[in-house]
């Protein structure tokens, strides 16, 4: 009687338990099933109303039967292991039970565990549709060619259902779903042939897969070929099945099927091989793609023309044998003559194209701009890219026994500020350095700087007639070198006028300006002006007005477009919009306008730079700084060491800014020097094309700016209201007096002597 009391208690703890578990089981199958036909609050909006689905519980039961109620059962197999362990041990390792035991602990306990973690750990069919619409976010330049698309590893252009035409759809099924709408998500007869062939072959498992599966794998799985991920596909498929309609997933497979390279889903495939949109696509072409998802690289018309062919025709063959298509519309596809586009990987302004992108991912994220779909219309021009890029490789090329290797360019619309060339290197494709992005690297300007400090110095006390001494000078400053400027010919030129200390270039005079104005000064309005990485941090002396503060070329380009605007400071813009995958505008322009110069002195600083007669004594008379029938605002610049050679000038309406050297920093030759020699030619040809067929444009007068004449010379200058004017205009006669008094008063000193 003993041992049969423990035994009917063990049989009933046993089937208590095996109740319990079962329950447990069924509990969370209720709940993984359920929820197939109830919305996910992480489903976007936008996707829920597309995808909805009859509810068959609610929500109050869902909780009901799923959270209480195996609770309650968790909590009664807990007190009935609390309540008997002794009886469990008992008749687990005596009397010959512990092999009941383990079968139990096998079928009941691990075994759902298994399965419940297995199931846990595959992809929610919810994120299926969130997956399958993600899409490349394309780069445009101002007139809408494109200039790029950014993707990872997979380039999509989702399309709706009603844009593909029906015989890409009627392709596709027949030949790879044929029963598409007649199946749940697998078919039998296919996994029983793909079986089949795999057990009478060597080389990997095979197909079998329906559309459902193929989706499922390709959006929800990896790739690997193995019996554990196939099991997963058809579950996802059955559960994919269950939960959208045959024309969601037919959909979501047409956007997302591989067809090669990195173009997935039909339109992308369809832009790459014939640079058609689907819904322009021939039968013949139509039937082409179709036949590439099984093996993209061997059927691709690029690898093999005759293989893809056949393909084709197998595609076709199928298509009328199913009844989609008649013999004569199978005759006219077979003998269409197919035309494909170019394959190749596609990149214009590829420079700044990485700079946008680099923008977008610091604006938005970078898998926002991956995935996101953007379409982003820049303020680039295609046209001007491809002449000033043409220029700069070709006068580069031509001049390279100059030693420089390498040239650069910006061109700005000078009204808005907007960048419509970007030239980053002669070829970004050159092996070793060819990406490398001297627009926005760190280079020292050298004497085109300076108008930064005359600028300052015309907004004192300082006016286009002050006299500066181009003599030698040294800077003592504690605990530092001495500092002695040298002009770029190794002269002195007396005195000199501040117009033509700054139209020479003259150095002297200009690190004497510096001197006054002050360094800090220098920094904070070249800063204002647009050079960013500008701060007062005490790291450079006077030599920043020769260049000895590195600069960008982009922001040093945007300097003399504050110039051009009259003083009037904007940050260069690179986009007309972003518009998001549903076609909203995301982008706000906060271009803020500010005025850093007043128009007078910007009109003084134009006048300057435009004068040809005053440069005349260091750059001559038939120079690259001039163009015929155009007043044009230029200075260059070169660093004493010889490594940066710069030339940037502008009109009201375009400013150019060139630069050409080493990107290593090696030097390059002494005939430099002048800054005639390097990027002057680029320049010059640059603006000569923005400028071709446009009138010469003058800035209008300040009413504050007038003309004073000195009729004893016949020069004039230019002046504002309220600064100090001259007695004379007339340097040169003031050096002629100069110099006779220095005789008469030598000649009464010698007289006196003799006294």
């Amino acid at each position: 009687m003993q041992y049969l009391n423990k035994f009917l208690e063990f049989v009933e703890f046993t089937g208590n338990s095996i109740l319990y578990v079962l329950k447990l089981l069924l509990a969370l199958l209720k709940n993984i099933f359920s929820s197939l036909f109830i919305r996910s609050k992480k489903v976007p909006k936008e996707y829920q109303d597309k995808h909805k689905k009859p509810r068959l519980f609610t929500f109050f039961v869902f909780i009901k039967d799923t959270i209480i109620s195996v609770i309650f059962w968790i909590f009664r197999l807990i007190k009935d292991i609390v309540l008997f362990p002794k009886k469990i041990f008992t008749h687990l390792f005596l009397r010959k039970s512990f092999l009941s035991g383990i079968l139990f602990a096998i079928f009941f306990i691990f075994l759902p565990i298994t399965i419940i973690r297995w199931f846990k750990e595959l992809p929610s069919p919810e994120s299926l549709v969130i997956e399958a619409n993600k899409k490349s976010t394309v780069i445009l330049d101002r007139n809408g060619k494109l200039m790029y698309e950014i993707y990872v590893d997979k380039n999509y252009h989702p399309v709706d259902f009603e844009e593909i035409p029906e015989y890409v759809k009627n392709a596709t099924l027949a030949v790879e779903d044929d029963k598409f709408y007649s199946h749940f998500g697998i078919r039998f007869d296919s996994v029983i042939r793909a079986i089949k062939n795999n057990l009478s072959k060597e080389n990997g498992l095979q197909g079998g897969s329906t559309i459902t599966q193929q989706l499922v794998k390709n959006v929800l799985l990896t790739p690997e070929r193995t019996f554990s991920r196939k099991i997963k596909e058809a579950v996802l498929a059955v559960l994919v099945e269950a939960r959208y309609s045959k024309k969601d997933i037919f959909e979501m497979y047409l956007n997302n099927i591989p067809y090669g390279g990195t173009a997935w889903g039909v339109q992308t495939a369809s832009k790459k091989y014939f640079n058609k949109d689907v819904w322009e696509l021939s039968l013949a072409e139509a039937s082409l793609l179709a036949g590439l998802p099984t093996a993209p690289t061997s059927y691709s018309p690029a690898t093999d023309l005759e293989t893809a062919k056949s393909r084709q025709r197998f595609v076709l063959e199928r298509m009328l044998n199913l009844g989609y298509i008649n013999k004569e519309e199978f005759n006219k596809a077979i003998s269409e003559e197919l035309v494909f586009a170019d394959t190749d990987g596609y990149i214009r302004a590829p420079h700044f194209v990485d700079y946008i992108r680099k923008d977008l991912e610091k604006r938005y994220g970078r898998r926002y701009v991956e995935f996101g779909g953007l379409t982003v219309t820049t303020t680039l021009d295609l046209d001007i890219q491809d002449k000033v890029q043409s220029i700069v490789t070709e006068e580069v090329n031509k001049n390279s026994y100059l030693g420089f290797s390498n040239g650069a360019s910006v061109v700005m619309d000078v009204k808005n500020a907007e960048v419509l060339a970007y030239v980053g290197s002669i070829d970004y494709f050159k092996e070793g350095w060819g990406a490398y992005d001297v627009v926005t690297a760190m280079r020292q300007p050298g004497s085109s700087i300076k108008p930064v400090t005359y600028g300052l110095a015309l907004s004192g006390s300082f006016t286009p007639a002050s006299i500066i001494d181009d003599s030698p000078v040294t800077y003592k400053f504690k605990g530092s070198k001495d500092y002695t400027p040298v002009n770029y010919d190794g002269q002195y030129h007396g005195k000199v006028t501040l117009r033509q200390a700054l139209a020479n270039s003259y150095n002297i005079p200009a690190v004497k300006v510096a001197n006054v104005v002050g360094v800090d000064n220098i920094v904070l309005k070249g800063r204002e002006m647009g050079l960013t990485n500008w701060e007062v941090d005490g790291s450079y002396g006077l030599s920043i007005t020769l260049g000895g503060k590195e600069v960008r070329l982009l922001d040093h380009t945007n300097v003399y477009a504050t110039l051009a605007r009259q003083g009037v400071y904007k940050e260069p813009e690179v986009y007309i919009s972003i518009k998001d995958s549903n076609g909203y505008d995301i982008y706000e322009n906060e271009n803020t306008k500010k005025t850093v110069l007043s128009p007078e002195v910007s009109y003084l600083l134009w006048d300057i730079l435009s004068d040809q007669n005053a440069r005349l004594p260091a750059f001559g008379v038939n120079n690259f700084l001039s163009i015929p029938g155009h007043k044009i605002a230029v200075k260059t610049g070169t660093t004493n060491n010889i490594k940066d050679n710069w030339t940037l000038g502008y009109t009201p309406s375009y400013v150019v800014g060139v630069w050409v050297g080493n990107n290593d920093g090696t030097p390059m030759r002494q005939g430099l020097a002048s800054g005639l020699s390097g990027a002057a030619p680029i320049w010059n040809k640059i603006m000569t094309e923005m400028l071709k067929e446009k009138p010469n444009e003058l800035y209008e007068r300040p009413a504050n700016v007038f003309v004073k004449k000195d009729d004893r010379c016949g020069i004039s200058e230019v002046f504002i209201k309220g600064t100090m004017i001259p007695s004379s205009l007339c340097p040169e006669k003031e050096k002629e007096k100069e110099k006779e008094n220095d005789k008469d008063g030598g000649k009464n000193k010698k007289d006196r002597d003799r006294d």
